[in-house]
């Protein structure tokens, strides 16, 4: 670690919609800086205006917020670094790239587009590196006042330093970029605006990070990155530390292909939509490349603070596995208190996700019922079509159930099971007791007895515990139930 306080940033840009790699980098960050005590910056990158936008950064916000991952510098926060979003900034790093440019560390480039892929053909026509290959580097003063003369734009470039730049990575060991593969780079555009490869590094530097995690895709970036540290120290921008960097693996999803922000797993959005749990989500997205022991796949965030250790990330890529995430939600959902259980229902109780009347919900009932629809749900859109039954006038058609179900003899079956029901005491077990009595009249077994009378009364052929849901519903209804059901048999 370095020496002093641990600081960290994450500093997504706000195009589209939030999706789960990026929301893992968000949550290695945070519990890296909650494990050490440090603080989490959080920044936004939106320094291009085409693509960003204001819809994409609430939701980024509300993101977070969701999730449950605070942060101690950044937007609606504060801090001494403010503000926190690259577009309020650009006076500051166009003040530094002047500053580079005059202490010698960047120059104007007037190369045009034409001419660097036709110098770029050729050097991959001869087998060599078809990076930028420092024509403009030591121009002389007319051949700039010529270019200026003819109006040909310019960009500014970084010179990079001979040899080679090595550093260790904390996730993949000590890594080596030679010169040749890292060539002097554009920090900012002909128009004046300034390119991400300058503004995170001034950022960083003006910030004190200490530690840049971050996914894999942007390790290449990282040694032209060290070397512009190393300049702003020499022209006094930032407290002269270079990070620490550590480079997560990459996220795979199906075809052992990266996961894209196209891939519909990857959509923040489509759990929250679907109510997954934020520490169901996290617990699983912290799988991907860490683990908390061997034998253990459920854990609390508290417990991913306390033992967090960036040098325990794995390098290999790691896949995407939406059945685990699900598996890993769904044991959050049971290990739940039941009150907190009901209140995470709420939302999914009353329109637009409920198919019932508003009036017709009856929460007494739900309170019932709810520590069996607790054991059932992967997920909390699942609780409507658990408890459905209780709240709408008749039970839901599903023609699969009911084909089912309702083979030859189920009619007579019924009228003995309707029969002992409503003769039997209102509680689960004396239910089920004349269920099974009326499944030994027609050699049957409580399961195939038990069909019918689920598939009548609920609409569906699974569902919650049958005995506890007749129930809650009442002897009246489910009576009725029987009896509609016996009429649709008789009139078929």
């Amino acid at each position: 670690m370095a020496n002093g306080p641990v600081r960290v940033r994450f500093c997504p840009s706000p195009t589209g919609n939030p999706h789960v790699g990026l929301v893992r980098t968000a949550l290695f960050n945070w519990a890296f800086a909650r494990h050490h005590g440090g603080t989490l910056v959080f920044r936004i990158e939106d320094t291009d205006a085409a693509r960003d936008s204001e819809e994409s950064y609430n939701q980024l916000l509300d993101s977070l917020r969701w999730l449950g991952l605070d942060w101690d510098e950044g937007p609606e926060v504060g801090g001494p670094h403010a503000p926190y979003r690259q577009s309020q900034r650009m006076d500051i790093y166009a003040d530094v790239a002047n500053k580079l440019q005059d202490a010698g560390h960047a120059y104007e480039c007037y190369c045009t587009a034409v001419e660097l892929e036709a110098r770029r053909d050729a050097a991959r026509a001869a087998g060599k590196p078809s990076g930028y290959d420092g024509t403009c580097r030591n121009l002389s003063a007319e051949r700039i006042a010529r270019y200026k003369a003819e109006g040909r734009p310019a960009i500014v470039r970084f010179r990079m330093p001979d040899g080679p730049i090595t550093f260790n990575d904390l996730v993949r060991g000590e890594l080596t970029f030679t010169q040749d593969n890292v060539p002097d780079f554009g920090i900012v555009r002909a128009n004046g605006a300034p390119l991400y490869t300058l503004v995170n590094p001034v950022d960083d530097a003006l910030m004190q990070i200490t530690h840049v995690l971050r996914g894999e895709d942007l390790l290449s970036s990282t040694p032209r990155q060290i070397a512009l540290y190393k300049a702003l120290a020499e022209i006094g921008v930032g407290n002269g530390t270079t990070p620490q960097f550590g480079h997560l693996p990459y996220v795979m999803g199906e075809g052992n292909k990266k996961l894209s922000k196209r891939d519909p797993e990857a959509s923040l959005n489509l759990y929250r939509e679907r109510g997954f749990l934020p520490e169901g989500l996290l617990n699983y997205l912290s799988l991907l490349g860490w683990s908390l022991s061997e034998d253990r796949d459920i854990f609390s965030m508290e417990e991913m603070v306390a033992t967090f250790d960036i040098s325990d990330v794995n390098a290999n890529p790691a896949r995407f596995d939406l059945k685990k995430c699900e598996y890993i939600n769904a044991t959050h959902l049971r290990e739940m208190d039941v009150k907190d259980f009901i209140e995470a229902c709420g939302p999914w109780l009353k329109a637009p996700h409920a198919p019932w009347r508003p009036e017709a919900f009856d929460r007494a009932a739900f309170e019932e019922i709810a520590p069996h629809a607790q054991t059932r749900l992967t997920v909390l859109s699942d609780i409507t079509a658990n408890v459905d039954f209780l709240f709408l006038d008749e039970p839901v058609e599903d023609e699969a159930s009911w084909a089912k179900a309702m083979k030859e003899g189920s009619d007579a079956l019924l009228r003995t099971a309707r029969a002992k029901l409503g003769d039997a005491d209102w509680n689960a077990e004396a239910l089920k007791n004349a269920v099974l009595a009326a499944g030994e009249e027609h050699g049957l077994k409580l399961g195939k007895a038990q069909a019918p009378v689920r598939v009548a009364v609920t609409g569906r052929t699974v569902g919650l515990p049958l005995f506890e849901s007749l129930e809650v519903l009442g002897r009246e209804r489910t009576l009725s139930r029987i009896d509609a059901a016996l009429e649709k048999l008789a009139a078929a």
